[in-house]
């Protein structure tokens, strides 16, 4: 089992407010793709082998600025699905559901197009897109990089420590960062979290 590193993308207006960015494909701001390119460095310390990224636009303009070439597109990658919370804060969901926690309680039914998913199946999502870096490395020298969003990346971080998908709590992350994933005596582990170059 190789290292993985996790990038999420840069800012979006909706990230900087605090709404749920699922299905809606905003761009970055003029800041998210200055943070990517921060991490140009970081990322040219390592060999990579594979790279694969969300097809939201977001996330494909990260991808770009910080200099991958040769990237898959996995739309196993994509954000959450946050159904009927689509566009709305935190704050906003719990005058209604008050104590509404989104790793613990999901979200409210949207559209037929996009539904809402649960923990259970972002988790399922991530699992996929695990064998399919775990083949990567098998047959590839160096790193595999995933650039996706905040909420995906700490399920899938959840999933490769062998913890339930709502465990994704416990790790915030923040855009414009890199994380790896790696190994201790064959066991996964965090190996660094919310990396950013000093400035």
């Amino acid at each position: 089992m190789g290292d993985l590193l996790l990038v999420r993308h840069g800012e979006t207006e909706w990230s900087r407010s605090g709404r749920h960015t699922g299905s809606t494909d905003v761009p970055l701001t003029e800041d998210g793709r200055e943070e990517a390119r921060r991490l140009v460095p970081l990322l040219r310390s390592h060999r990579i082998g594979a790279a694969f990224v969300s097809p939201m636009q977001r996330a494909r303009e990260t991808a770009e600025l910080i200099g991958l070439h040769d990237v898959r597109v996995d739309p196993d990658l994509r954000e959450w699905d946050y159904g009927g919370y689509e566009g709305v804060t935190t704050a906003e969901i719990q005058r209604d559901r008050p104590g509404w926690f989104l790793f613990r309680d999901g979200v409210a039914p949207g559209p037929p197009e996009h539904p809402g998913e649960t923990p259970e199946q972002v988790g399922e999502r991530a699992d996929r897109v695990l064998a399919e870096a775990d083949a990567a490395l098998a047959n590839a020298e160096g790193v595999v990089v995933l650039v996706a969003h905040g909420h995906f990346l700490r399920v899938l971080t959840a999933r490769r420590l062998g913890l339930p998908p709502s465990a994704g709590a416990l790790f915030q992350l923040a855009t414009g960062t890199l994380c790896r994933l790696g190994t201790e005596h064959a066991r996964p582990v965090i190996a660094g979290w919310n990396i950013r170059p000093v400035p």
